[in-house]
């Protein structure tokens, strides 16, 4: 599978996630080519601040393969994570990341500062544009049907 498949599977979830009510954003983890981790923003349903697509999915991955260390594990998310989430991402270790969408709000991966460039330990290597238009206009229909 391609960097852009794998993204497809990300807006899928970010799609499940708009369809109950969540800000559409969709999170899978790969490891060795096979998808061990899926999230998508909860925080509605669990009313949890801690609840978005990254954190559930390294939860899924961490219970998957049976260890908080995701070293060799790469993450695909449709909006440039947040400051709390690009936290858990360096904690778990997480080798690659690739986002669709920059959030100019709250994106801790360049969008407002980007937290990877500074000096913490096993920070991962950082792609964003991954199906950008695509994430942006999932995120545009969930705002529109709003207002």
């Amino acid at each position: 599978m391609e960097h852009e498949d794998y993204m497809r599977a990300a807006l899928a979830l970010a799609e499940e996630a708009a369809a109950h009510g969540e800000v559409p954003v969709g999170c899978v983890i790969v490891y060795q080519g096979e998808i061990v981790g899926r999230g998508r923003n909860r925080r509605e349903e669990k009313q949890s601040a801690v609840s978005h697509a990254e954190t559930e999915a390294i939860a899924d991955a961490n219970a998957h393969l049976g260890s908080w260390r995701l070293e060799d594990c790469t993450l695909y998310v449709t909006l440039e994570p947040c400051p709390m989430c690009a936290g858990a991402i360096l904690n778990a270790r997480i080798a690659r990341v690739f986002y669709g969408a920059r959030d100019e709000a709250m994106g801790a991966c360049g969008g407002v500062l980007n937290l990877f460039m500074e000096r913490f330990a096993n920070p991962p290597a950082l792609v964003g544009g991954i199906l950008a238009e695509e994430c942006r206009a999932v995120l545009a229909r969930f705002f529109q049907k709003l207002r």
